[in-house]
């Protein structure tokens, strides 16, 4: 009976050894530095790193989005000043392509915000609704602390590097803000949108935005959300997608530039079969 109760265990041991391996062979290789993926069901589906305090670049515009939508009207009418634009093109950020004196919607900023990734647009939202980017700032980060959010600090509206004074945040922060901002339903709409026209007026010239986003076309069921790059963050990407009836919200922080697109389509893939399989 000794002997064989030992095979049985023998056997249940070699079993276990063999599924365990095979089971972790499954999820995506991830070359991220900082990872996380949850759905909303609270099942974590990976993690690598993911309390690990790094700049996040653009993903920064989320918090801003959430923010100017807590306070602004989206009719509202935001006239873009000199150094609205300077402060963008100085700094070689990404912008909306604004001229100074063009007034548009808030709602239309928004997109620029966060297709185009406008750094133009954020300083623009953030001199309206803080009054001015210092107390703009103060409103992220008390929004970030009212969140939970207790590894994220806010230095700007736009994510572009602050000399001796960086900002930072965690990817496990990240998809925490991701989940609270997508339940807001023109978040979700500019985030989840290709491409955005803004057709001329008086106000204000032609634009055509188009999202950086390009898991958007890559995949169905994806919600959004934000790229982000800069030398010191690399490539982020934080995203969302409907999988076997729930919501999956990820981020991938310190990434490559278009292999960040496709470990996501692979992460989101990877957490609708864990969620199929119960």
């Amino acid at each position: 009976m000794r002997i064989g109760g030992f095979i049985g265990s023998a056997v249940l041991a070699l079993v276990v050894g063999i599924a365990s391996p095979a089971a972790a062979a499954d999820a995506p290789e991830v070359a991220a530095k900082s990872a996380y993926v949850v759905d909303s069901a609270g099942t974590i589906h990976f993690g690598k790193r993911e309390t690990r305090r790094v700049p996040v670049a653009s993903l920064v515009k989320v918090m801003t989005a959430y923010v100017v939508l807590r306070e602004a009207r989206l009719t509202d009418t935001i006239t873009i000043t000199a150094t609205d634009v300077k402060h963008a093109t100085s700094n070689g950020a990404t912008t909306a392509a604004l001229k100074k004196g063009e007034r548009l919607t808030v709602r239309d900023l928004l997109y620029g915000l966060m297709l185009p990734s406008g750094a133009d647009a954020a300083n623009a939202l953030a001199r309206r609704y803080g009054p001015g980017k210092t107390a703009f700032v103060a409103k992220m980060n008390r929004t970030a602390r009212a969140l939970g959010l207790a590894d994220t600090r806010y230095t700007n509206p736009d994510g572009l590097p602050t000399p001796g004074n960086g900002g930072y945040s965690t990817a496990v922060d990240q998809v925490k803000l991701a989940e609270r901002a997508l339940d807001d339903s023109t978040f979700a709409a500019v985030a989840g949108t290709k491409v955005h026209k803004v057709a001329k007026t008086a106000l204000h010239r032609a634009h055509t935005w188009r999202n950086s986003n390009k898991l958007l076309s890559r995949a169905d069921g994806v919600l959004g959300v934000k790229t982000g790059y800069t030398r010191a963050a690399g490539y982020c990407l934080l995203f969302a997608g409907e999988r076997g009836g729930k919501r999956v919200v990820g981020v991938l922080l310190g990434d490559q530039n278009e292999r960040r697109f496709e470990t996501a389509e692979q992460l989101l893939d990877y957490a609708g079969e864990q969620i199929a399989g119960g």
